[in-house]
C-alpha cells in the first residue's frame, strides 16, 4: 500500500488527489459545487454537496489510478478553514447551510464583542482577533436562528464541526467526532496554548462543550472509512486547514520559513517555532501544525480576495472567459494609468480588519479599459501581500528581505506576470515549486507520515523542488511611487466605511 488518497475540500470545489510513495501525482480529480449568496456578505455551502462532490471526485481519483481500497495506505484531509456546519447526532443531517469563511454576518456580534472589552482575553488565549471570518460567533448565530437549535444542543442533540470534522463524521459512518489542533486554533474556542477547548470562550460565545469535536495531533489515527464506501475500509490518518496543509506541503518546517497560497483569497503562513509570536500588527497567532503532541505555531496575514478578484473580472464584469487570459491582458495595460483596485468586497482582512468597507477603484480615466482593469486586479494581490509581509517584518525581527524567500502556491502561482510583480513589489525571490498541489501535498504527508509511507520532516523537505525563482526587476522608484499609491488607495476606502449597519 504506498498510495495515499488526499482529499482537499475547498470554498468552490472539492478535489481527490492520489499520491505515490515518492510523492508523484497518480491522478486527481476535481468538482465544483454550487455557492449560496442569501443576502449582502453572506457566504453558504449545502453540506450535502460539500459531501456528494468529495465523496464523488474520491471515486473518479481512484478509478483513474486504477486503484481499490486496499491499495491505499491512508487518506489526508484538508479543507477550508473556519467554515462552520452544525448537524444532528442521531442523523448526520445538517440543521442549516455550512457558513463560509468569507460570511460576515456576526458583524454586529463581533462589534458588541469588542465593545464589551473581550477581544484582548480572546487573543491571548486564541492568538485570534474578533471577527466575522471566525466559527464561533457562526455557531451561536445557528443555534439562535434555527428554530430549536439552542434547546437541542443543550441536550447534546446537535454537534458542530470545520469541514474536515463533518467530512470525517460522514466517512466513518457517524463513528468519530474529532479534528486536528490546527482547524481547532480557528474557532475562536481553543487554547493555543494549553492545546485545549477554553471554557471561558464557550460560554462568552454561548457554545455548549458538548457539541464540540475531540482535538488531535495533525498526523494521528482518525478512524476508518466505512466500507461501503470505497470497497473496503481506509485509514483516516492526517487532518490540516487548507492553509496549514499548504505550510507542510512546501515544507516550511524552519522557523523563518513562510509561504503564501494564492487561491480565493490569499493566506501567508511565517513559521515560529514552538513559541507563539504575539503580533502587534493586527495578524493572526495560529498553530501551524501539531505532530507528537508538540505544537509549532506560526504568525498568517489573511487577505479575503485574491482569485475572487480575477473571478469578478470573469463573472462579474464578463471582460475575460478564463483566468489565465488575465496576465495576457494586464500586460497589454497603458503604463501612463495607475489604476488601483481595492478589493474589499467583503470587508478588508489582515493587516487591517475591518468587515464594513467595501472595494474601490481608484485613478480611473477615459481611457481606462479591460487591460487596465485586469492589471489592478492582480496587483491588488501584490500590493496585499506586500501588507501581510511588512507587518510579518515589524512582528519578527529576523524576518527581513535577505533572509526570507517566499514559496508560493495555489492556482494564481499559474500567473508569470503576478509572480514577478509580487517580486518586484516585495523586493524579495518568489520561489515556485515543481508540485503546485501543496495543499493536498500537505494533507497526504500528514496521513502518510502516520502510515509509514512518508518519512520524518526534515527528510521530507529533502523531497522539495524549485520549479522556477522569481527575481525583483523593479526599480526602487517605481517600487515607491506604486506602494505610495496603493497606500492611498487603502487609506481612501478605509475612510469610507460604509458597509452595512451605518446609515
Amino acid at each position: 500500500m504506498s498510495f495515499v488518497l488526499a482529499i482537499d475540500q475547498g470554498t468552490t470545489s472539492s478535489r481527490a488527489i492520489v499520491f505515490r510513495s515518492d510523492i508523484s501525482i497518480a491522478a486527481t480529480a476535481q468538482q465544483e459545487f454550487p455557492q449560496h449568496f442569501p443576502a449582502s456578505g453572506w457566504v453558504e455551502h449545502e453540506p450535502e454537496d460539500i459531501w456528494n462532490s468529495t465523496v464523488a471526485v474520491c471515486h473518479e481519483a481512484l478509478e483513474k489510478a486504477g486503484l481499490k481500497a486496499k491499495d491505499i495506505a491512508a487518506i489526508g484531509i484538508t479543507n477550508q478553514r473556519e467554515t462552520t456546519v452544525v448537524w444532528d447526532r442521531a442523523t448526520g443531517k445538517a440543521v442549516h447551510r455550512a457558513i463560509v469563511w468569507q460570511d460576515r454576518r456576526t458583524a454586529d456580534t463581533c462589534a458588541k464583542l469588542k465593545a464589551d472589552g473581550h477581544e484582548p482575553t480572546i487573543t491571548a488565549k486564541t492568538g485570534l482577533i474578533i471577527d466575522p471570518y471566525f466559527s464561533g460567533t457562526k455557531v451561536a448565530w445557528i443555534l439562535d436562528h434555527v428554530p430549536g437549535a439552542r434547546e437541542r444542543a443543550g441536550r447534546g442533540e446537535l454537534m458542530f464541526g470545520t469541514v474536515d470534522c463533518y467530512l470525517l463524521w460522514q466517512l466513518t459512518a457517524g463513528r468519530v467526532h474529532a479534528t486536528d489542533a490546527t482547524n481547532a486554533s480557528r474557532t475562536l474556542l481553543f487554547n493555543i496554548h494549553t492545546g485545549e477547548w477554553d471554557e471561558d470562550l464557550l460560554k462568552l460565545l454561548r457554545v455548549p462543550r458538548s457539541m464540540l469535536p475531540e482535538v488531535k495531533d495533525s498526523s494521528a489515527k482518525f478512524g476508518d472509512s466505512d466500507e461501503s464506501l470505497f470497497g473496503g475500509a481506509i485509514a483516516i490518518s492526517g487532518i490540516a486547514g487548507d492553509q496549514q496543509a499548504a505550510t507542510i506541503g512546501q515544507a516550511c518546517f524552519t522557523p523563518g520559513m513562510i509561504k503564501s497560497t494564492y487561491g480565493t483569497g490569499c493566506f501567508a503562513l511565517l513559521n515560529t517555532g514552538t513559541t507563539p509570536v504575539a503580533s502587534n500588527n493586527k495578524l493572526l497567532t495560529t498553530i501551524a501544525y501539531q505532530l507528537g503532541g508538540k505544537r509549532t505555531y506560526a504568525l498568517e496575514g489573511s487577505i479575503f480576495v485574491a482569485g475572487s478578484a480575477v473571478q469578478w473580472l470573469r463573472d462579474g464584469l464578463g471582460i475575460i472567459k478564463q483566468a489565465s487570459e488575465t496576465g495576457p491582458l494586464a500586460d497589454q495595460s497603458d503604463s501612463t494609468q495607475s489604476v488601483y483596485l481595492v478589493p474589499a468586497f467583503v470587508g478588508l482582512g489582515a493587516p487591517y480588519w475591518n468587515p464594513r468597507v467595501r472595494g474601490a477603484l481608484f485613478g480611473l480615466t477615459r481611457n481606462t479599459g479591460p487591460a487596465e482593469l485586469a492589471h489592478a486586479a492582480l496587483e491588488s494581490v501584490c500590493y496585499q501581500t506586500f501588507d501581510l509581509w511588512a507587518a510579518m517584518r515589524a512582528d519578527w525581527p529576523d524576518a527581513t528581505a535577505a533572509n526570507i524567500v517566499l514559496r508560493v502556491d495555489g492556482g494564481m502561482t499559474a500567473s508569470d506576470w503576478t509572480m514577478q510583480r509580487l517580486a518586484d513589489l516585495l523586493d524579495a525571490p518568489v520561489d515556485r515549486p515543481m508540485i503546485q498541489e501543496t495543499t493536498a501535498l500537505g494533507a497526504a504527508y500528514l496521513a502518510g507520515l502516520q502510515a509509514g509511507v512518508y518519512p520524518e520532516p526534515s527528510r521530507f523537505a529533502d523531497n522539495w523542488r524549485l520549479e522556477h525563482r522569481f527575481k525583483p526587476a523593479m526599480s526602487k522608484a517605481t517600487r515607491g511611487r506604486k506602494l505610495a499609491g496603493w497606500a492611498r488607495a487603502v487609506k481612501g476606502v478605509l475612510a469610507s466605511d460604509e458597509g452595512e449597519g451605518n446609515p
